[in-house]
Parts: structure tokens; sequence; C-alpha cells
């Protein structure tokens, strides 16, 4: 059973008791990330990210790796677009030791200024194994153009410029803003008692003042665009994107279905199509991301530069066929089982339970229970994919981002104009 406090200050706890595991799974959420930075501090929140493990008060930074190891526990976090996590998971007898690290490193870091130049190194060499990883960076070039004026469009790390000349009061005061607040939620699944639980978090994080009301969020306005970018790589890289929904979305369950069926996994009609059936990809799937007021549809593909123009053509005219002629019976019902399956299977791992309360309270203000969400799946019906895929499928609104010795916008109108 899921359950809920919220504190004086705002700052909410929710837990769900698994009495038949020996493990504990512990999650701060802190409602702020790259979207809330701008263009002088692009990077920032995940460079905070990193210095919350260089050393408190009480701890060194080998004593905060070395206190969980001792047990077997883990720590780690990471940063996303509109929150970071700080999270662990370790025996349900160490619950405490987890939340008071947690708490050490949320409170007490000491931003120390050669910790910070350090610091500054590292996360130089991250941004250049990014940028040597054109499968992970073509992602951020099409969000870059789709939402070039917004911070959505912003990649997470920075740039080598922003965090080089990044100083201590910078980082301090943004840590303040975002962290010495009630805006954060924790989550917590395991071997726990409910009131255990709470009244340890109480008194770790009751402090905390009041956030200055709720937090308020400007959609992008998406721009349309074809952007190549030449790269010396063996293989193009492409993405083919559009505005999707936002989580809280009425048909949030019904993207994901269309989702699935389009390269949601082996048997999905794009990796049949175009892998299976053709042999013109290794890899090639589609992925839709929720938003707090957006969404972003994507299909990925890495390929060889001949084949580019015949990939973007089939993946057009795959769009066309489900927004045109729905999904048949068989299909559906089929989609809905693996999508069943695989939620339901995630269910016996802590760190998914405990993730999907952290997220849930974040983008939706309540968790939504696992017999909801079978139940929101099972009622999916193909006029509602229809209806969907007519809407979030539009050819004016597709943009196209490549890297790799391919550039061919006349290709890419042209496969644009199969979208009716």
């Amino acid at each position: 059973m899921v359950r809920k406090v919220v504190l004086d200050n705002g700052v909410r706890i929710l837990t769900e008791e698994i009495p038949h595991v020996r493990s504990v799974s512990l999650g701060v959420w802190v409602n702020v990330g790259s979207r809330d930075e701008g263009d002088h501090n692009n990077g920032i929140s995940h460079f905070i990210e990193h210095m919350m493990f260089k050393g408190t008060k009480k701890r060194t930074a080998k004593e905060i790796a070395e206190s969980l190891d001792a047990v077997g526990g883990q720590i780690n976090a990471f940063t996303t677009k509109e929150y970071t996590c700080y999270h662990t998971k370790v025996l349900d007898e160490h619950t405490d030791l987890a939340i008071d690290v947690l708490a050490d490193m949320l409170f007490g870091s000491l931003f120390a200024k050669e910790d910070m130049e350090r610091e500054k190194n590292v996360i130089t060499e991250e941004i250049k194994m990014y940028e040597d990883a054109p499968d992970e960076m073509v992602h951020d070039v099409l969000t870059g153009s789709m939402w070039q004026t917004h911070s959505l469009g912003r990649p997470i790390i920075g740039s080598e410029e922003i965090i080089r000349n990044m100083g201590r009061s910078t980082l301090l005061e943004f840590y303040e803003e975002q962290y010495l607040c009630g805006d954060m939620v924790i989550s917590c699944a395991g071997n726990i008692k409910h009131e255990q639980v709470v009244e340890k978090l109480r008194a770790a994080f009751e402090h905390l003042p009041k956030a200055n009301g709720p937090r308020t969020y400007a959609a992008p306005r998406p721009f349309t665009e074809a952007v190549c970018r030449q790269k010396d790589t063996e293989q193009v890289h492409l993405c083919v994107g559009t505005e999707g929904l936002r989580l809280s979305d009425d048909d949030a369950y019904v993207m994901q279905v269309i989702n699935t069926v389009l390269g949601g996994g082996l048997s999905s009609r794009l990796f049949q199509k175009i892998r299976e059936d053709r042999g013109l990809v290794y890899t090639v799937f589609s992925y839709h991301s929720s938003y707090h007021d957006t969404g972003l549809f994507c299909v990925y593909a890495g390929l060889s530069s001949a084949n580019v123009n015949q990939v973007l053509e089939i993946v057009m005219d795959e769009l066309n066929e489900l927004k045109l002629n729905g999904i048949g019976e068989a299909e559906l019902k089929r989609t809905k089982d693996q999508l069943k399956g695989n939620f339901l299977l995630s269910l016996e791992n802590v760190n998914t339970r405990m993730t999907r309360l952290g997220k849930s309270e974040l983008y939706l203000g309540r968790v939504t229970t696992p017999d909801e969400i079978v139940e929101r799946l099972r009622a999916v019906t193909d006029d509602q994919i229809r209806r969907v895929a007519g809407t979030v499928f539009n050819a004016d609104r597709f943009s196209l981002a490549t890297i790799g010795q391919w550039c061919d916008h006349n290709g890419w109108e042209s496969a644009r104009t199969r979208l009716k």
C-alpha cells in the first residue's frame, strides 16, 4: 500500500511497504533540472549533482562512497530536464544510514573551490565522451532544433565553456534557491515501516522553508527544421521527431500503445520492416518522452548513408499507415499484453517502485495504482489510436536531426510528403 505524508514545509514523503523483500530503495527528487537554467548557466543542475558527492562537513568524498559500499549498498544520482534524483538501495537494516547519508549530502556539502575545479575537469571529460557518442548526441541535436529558443532544447550536461567559467558563487546561489526549500519529493519502497521512515525523514527535512509558491512552466513553441551535422562516422545517426503529449494528458496511455506498435521492441513495425524485412539498419526504435507541459515523439536509426532516404520514406509510410488505418484487433491486444507484462514485471524491482512513486507525485500530484494503469491500457481503442496519431503525426510538425556523412534536405522533404 502506498502512503503519503506532506510535511509543514511542503516536502512530500511517499512510502510503499513490501515486507517480503530485504531491500529498501530511497530517492530524493529535487524539482529542478536543465529547463530551470538560462543560457549563462546551462549545465549547473548537473554540476551541482556532481558536487554532492565531493564531501560534506561530516564526510569526505571517499567516506560518502565507503559508507554504503561497506554495507553492500548503492548510491547514485541523475539529472534530467525537469528534476534531479539522488537515490540509494540498501538492506532494510541500513535504512537509517541511507537517510543520513542522503541528507548529509543534500544539506552539508562543502562545495569546496578546489573540488569544483577538479570536477570541472571530470565534467569536461564527460562532455567529450558524450560528443564522441553520436548515437546519444543526435537526440539533443533534435530537441535543440525543435525547441531552439526554449530551455527544454538545451543539453542537460551543458557546454565546456560554460562549465569552465562557472564560479562558486553562481553554484551556491542556484543551490540555495533550488535545494533549500520544501519543493522536494521523497519516495521509499521496500521492507520498511511507514511511521518509522516518516519520523526519520521528518527530522532530516523539516528544517527546510516552504517553497515560494508552485512552480510555473511556459510550454515551448516547436520549430520545424532539418539539422545535419557533418561528422566522420561509419554510420549516419538520425532522429525524426515531433511534439508529443505531456505526462498528464488524458491520451498518454494511447500514446504508449502507439509508440510500442511503431518502435517499442523487436516485434514493432519499424524494427520488422526496416531491419528484419529489408536489412537496412542494425538499430531502429521509437520513444515518447513526456514533460510537464509538452512531450517528444522520436524515431532513431543508425545506418549507412546510402540507406537514409529509403529508411526515411519507410518511417513516414509507417506513421501514415497507423494514422490512416490504425491497428488491427489482434495487434492491439498483443501490444496491450506486452505493455501490461512489462509494467507488472517491473514492479518486482524495488528501485522501479521507488521511481514510480517519485515521478508520479512530481508530475501528477498523486500515485496511480497498478490496477488503474492496467485498466487505462486495456481501455485504449483503435479509434483513439487513429485520433491521436492523426493529431501528433502531422508532416508540417516533424523535424530531422542527423550526425554523420549525409545531408540531403530534398530527400527529407520528399519523405515528409509521404505523411498525408
